[in-house]
């Protein structure tokens, strides 16, 4: 019988979400939904249901470590996985693996973002089960597939394959692609299609398939890592890691692995997810008043405004007058105004702020 173990990776910046999501405290520790619980603790809740509290791993980077431990005191400190660099998702990755390699040999692992909304619980939790009662008996990389409701650019792709057969899963399809982003008219093609699913960035593994995986497409990832596999829980795992991160190179999980495997199925389902990747999909999945504003934070007085974000430092105060399909969005030092369907020059004008003022207000 096979152990559950859950790695959350939590090492983000969220730079979409400026000036909200900011370096020192970056969007998987907000509670941006006004819930009560942030990104992180939702997650972390959402997984329990599957994954014993023991055999969770946080994997972020060295500087939100007391955040972690703050927000999930539940977690041993041995659980959070420091990250001395930056490297994309497959490094964060190997380094669990290796982890949960040295504690559960025979286990099933899965991998997921820190930051993401899914509004039917109950149904995502079967999808796991699922997949999870699949993995038993093959030896496949498993993803979770969204169905598309809009031809989105700024998710990646799954387009399936045949149907994959197993019990009574209507839903399980041999993955064919893998696509990053597409612009919006090949976006409108897929969903014509009917062939492409939303890449939710949820993955599901035995151990050995996963390592198998890093072996077959991420060879010098996986020796990197192996070469101190002794030196991990103990006091010279620290400087094991900053060596290590600093041989790997930069590449997700997607790019690095799931998209060469041939081994790759994918589980689709709709459950009411969204990346919250940006102000406009917050604003999909807020509720909004009669004029379609929607107000976080603070307290704001809106007049003659509609389809606005308006969200403020709580205590204090925002007027906000004639606005139409506006962000309006301050945090602390920093007031940013821009219409919503320019939010992707946010990343623009956060790289004129660096180089005009430093990273002090990143």
């Amino acid at each position: 019988m096979s152990t559950n173990f859950c790695v959350i990776m939590a090492g983000g910046v969220g730079s979409r979400f400026w000036p909200l999501s900011r370096t020192a405290k970056p969007k998987q520790f907000l509670d941006i939904l006004g819930t009560g619980k942030t990104f992180l603790q939702q997650t972390y809740e959402r997984f329990l249901k599957v994954v014993p509290n023991e055999n969770f791993l946080v994997v972020t980077n060295v500087r939100y470590k007391d955040l972690v431990l703050e927000q999930l005191p539940e977690l041993k400190e041995q659980q959070v996985l420091l990250e001395p660099l930056r490297r994309n998702t497959a490094p964060c990755l190997a380094y669990a693996l290796h982890k949960i390699k040295k504690k559960e040999q025979n286990s099933k692992v899965i991998v997921t973002p820190s930051d993401h909304l899914i509004l039917e619980q109950e149904n995502f939790v079967q999808q796991l089960k699922n997949g999870l009662s699949f993995l038993d008996s093959n030896e496949s990389l498993l993803t979770l597939g969204i169905k598309p409701v809009r031809p989105e650019t700024m998710y990646g792709y799954i387009q399936v394959n045949s149907k994959k057969e197993f019990k009574d899963l209507e839903n399980l399809y041999q993955v064919k692609t893998f696509t990053e982003k597409p612009d919006v008219e090949m976006a409108k093609i897929f969903i014509e299609t009917g062939e492409f699913y939303w890449n939710s960035g949820i993955f599901i593994s035995t151990l050995s398939c996963f390592i198998d995986a890093f072996e077959k497409h991420l060879p010098d990832m996986l020796q990197t890592f192996s070469k101190g596999e002794k030196l991990l829980d103990t006091d010279d795992e620290e400087a094991f890691i900053k060596k290590a991160y600093s041989e790997c190179q930069a590449i997700s999980i997607d790019y690095g692995i799931m998209e060469k495997a041939k081994n790759v199925c994918v589980l689709t389902a709709e459950f009411g997810w969204s990346d919250l990747g940006s102000w406009n999909s917050l604003y999909e999945n807020r509720e909004k008043d009669k004029n379609g504003n929607i107000v976080g934070g603070g307290h704001a007085f809106i007049y003659d405004s509609q389809n606005c974000i308006v969200d403020i430092s709580k205590g204090k105060v925002a007027v906000v007058q004639g606005l139409d399909g506006y962000i309006v969005a301050e945090s602390n030092d920093v007031l940013m105004i821009c219409r919503r369907e320019d939010e992707d020059q946010i990343k623009k004008y956060v790289t004129d702020v660096r180089i005009k003022k430093g990273d002090s207000l990143l």
